[in-house]
Formats: structure tokens, C-alpha cells, sequence
């Protein structure tokens, strides 16, 4: 009998995203996942009872990461500081909002495991607004914010963002920077 190929839990991880983005929750299999590892699907199912217990032990892996950058938010004194580190940093990882779409679909119920996770990950999104809200209460202090504009209105068009699809092919830079752009200064003229 051949011996199994070893893999790291990075290149699990790797593969694993690479195949939600590809396929999403519904399409991704371990079957898939194996091919692109090279080993039998026998070799996950040592670590993993279901796909939900490997998706979500992902999920927690790359929000663990994403809280990790975002916190460093809370170093920098001025909004206008913290407005450049958001952008870079929600450009950086625009996969995370398709990711966390695609971890919504995967039903909680199926073992303890899994709703473990989903629960640890339900505390990640909320320490996640938390940073946010900070950030926008940190705008509205000093006036760089409308104040009756609500909050997660401010959140919601600025993580939407990053869904807007560049069909043009527009470089990043200029696409990031003209986003930037409409947020803080609209998109009309001033005539």
C-alpha cells in the first residue's frame, strides 16, 4: 500500500478557499478538494467528518487572520488615517465578504463541532463591527461624518464595495482610489 502525501493545514486551507471561491459551499467536495491536494479523500475524512467541520474550521482560520490586521486599526489616532488602513485592508481581502456570504449557507445543526464553530464565528463578526463602530463613532467626533447618517449605512456602503465587479478592467489602484473617491467626497461635481 502507497504511502499517503503529507499536506500542511496552510495548503489545506489554501486549496480549500481556492475551491469555495471557485465552486461555493454547494459545489465544493472533498473529492475536489483531494484532486487538488493529491491524496485520497480518505486522508481529509481522517480529520474531518464533513465538509461544514473543514469549511468552518477555514472560516475561522482566515477571520482569526482578518481580525488580526484589523485590530491595528484601533492604533491609528485620526480618521483619516484609519479611513486609508480600512480601504487597504478590505481591498487586500476582498474575498472575505464572498466567504463569509458562502459560510452563511452551511447549516449549524449538523454536529457539535461545526456548531462550535459557527458560534465562535458569529463572536469574530461581532468583534469585526465593533472595530467598525469604533471607526465610524471616531468619524462623526470629528466631523469627517454626517451624523445622521446611520452607521451601518457607512459600514454597509463601504464593505459593498468591494463586491462592485471591475468588468472594464480598470487597474486596482485607480479602481480602489475612485472608490475612495465617491465615499468621502460623492461623485458629483461641485458647479
Amino acid at each position: 500500500m502507497a504511502r499517503e502525501r503529507k499536506f500542511s493545514t496552510e495548503e489545506l486551507f489554501q486549496y480549500t478557499k481556492q475551491l469555495l471561491l471557485e465552486h461555493g459551499y454547494e459545489g465544493f467536495t472533498f473529492s475536489l478538494l483531494a484532486e487538488r491536494l493529491e491524496i485520497s479523500r480518505g486522508a481529509i475524512y481522517k480529520y474531518f467528518e464533513n465538509k461544514e467541520e473543514l469549511i468552518t474550521d477555514f472560516m475561522l482560520f482566515e477571520m482569526k487572520y482578518f481580525l488580526a490586521e484589523l485590530k491595528e486599526i484601533a492604533e491609528l489616532n485620526d480618521f483619516d488615517r484609519q479611513f486609508e488602513f480600512l480601504f487597504e485592508l478590505i481591498f487586500r481581502n476582498r474575498e472575505i465578504h464572498q466567504l463569509i456570504e458562502i459560510g452563511r449557507q452551511i447549516p449549524s445543526s449538523l454536529n457539535e463541532k461545526v456548531r462550535n464553530n459557527t458560534q465562535n464565528l458569529e463572536k469574530m463578526h461581532l468583534e469585526m463591527y465593533s472595530y467598525m463602530q469604533n471607526f465610524v463613532t471616531l468619524g462623526k467626533g470629528e466631523n469627517k461624518l454626517k451624523p445622521h447618517i446611520p452607521d451601518v449605512v457607512v459600514l454597509g456602503i463601504i464593505f459593498q464595495t468591494i463586491a462592485i465587479p471591475n468588468h472594464f478592467g480598470i487597474p486596482q489602484d485607480l479602481w480602489v482610489q475612485s472608490i475612495k473617491e465617491i465615499i468621502s467626497h460623492g461623485m458629483f461635481t461641485n458647479k
